[in-house]
């Protein structure tokens, strides 16, 4: 878009001032309007969205859906048949994947509900401390900033790690929230 605004522009100035303007004048009146257009931008990233849209008829259970905002498994869904307006009806009743809130929601089967796109990842446990875990990834990188779960597995990880086992903690990411799901020994 900026580039054809820009050219548009050198267009422009070469046919109304190309008889009074040198070359080198029209090129540093193109150099000053794009410099003047300035356009910054806050942030970068590689464009992956965090949900996507897909038929709520082809949900699954024990898939993922976003339900009231929240990425959520699905934990039961039934469908009601066509009615004499012409939609079958899909129930779905899901979890939270960070909280265990159950959440639920009706939708006709042919519209689109967003589904979150869920990542696992898999961290040697290093060190916690202040009640955060450090986690170092298969290339050496490290990370500090999850906490501990607040539950029984987070007991289980307090315990294990005190009591000096090497172990991996699996890490779920969605739509922003990240949250240690299980651990297990490692193969070392």
């Amino acid at each position: 878009k900026t580039i054809v605004r820009l050219f548009g522009l050198f267009v422009g100035l070469l046919a109304f001032d190309a008889p009074s303007l040198s070359p080198t004048c029209l090129l540093d009146l193109f150099i000053d309007h794009f410099e003047a257009m300035d356009e910054t931008f806050e942030s970068a990233d590689a464009g992956a969205s965090k949900t996507y849209p897909q038929q709520c008829s082809a949900l699954r259970k024990n898939g993922f859906v976003v339900l009231k905002g929240r990425p959520c498994k699905i934990v039961d869904m039934s469908t009601s048949k066509t009615g004499k307006h012409g939609h079958a009806k899909v129930h779905l009743i899901g979890i939270d994947m960070f909280t265990g809130k159950k959440y639920e929601d009706i939708c006709p089967s042919t519209h689109n509900m967003e589904v979150p796109n869920v990542t696992r990842r898999d961290y040697t446990l290093v060190n916690i401390d202040d009640g955060f875990m450090s986690l170092m990834e298969d290339s050496g990188d490290t990370r500090e900033d999850l906490k501990v779960p607040d539950n029984d597995l987070g007991k289980e990880i307090q315990s294990r790690f005190d009591a000096g086992e090497t172990f991996i903690v699996t890490i779920l990411k969605a739509m922003d929230d990240e949250s240690a799901i299980a651990w297990k020994t490692s193969k070392a």
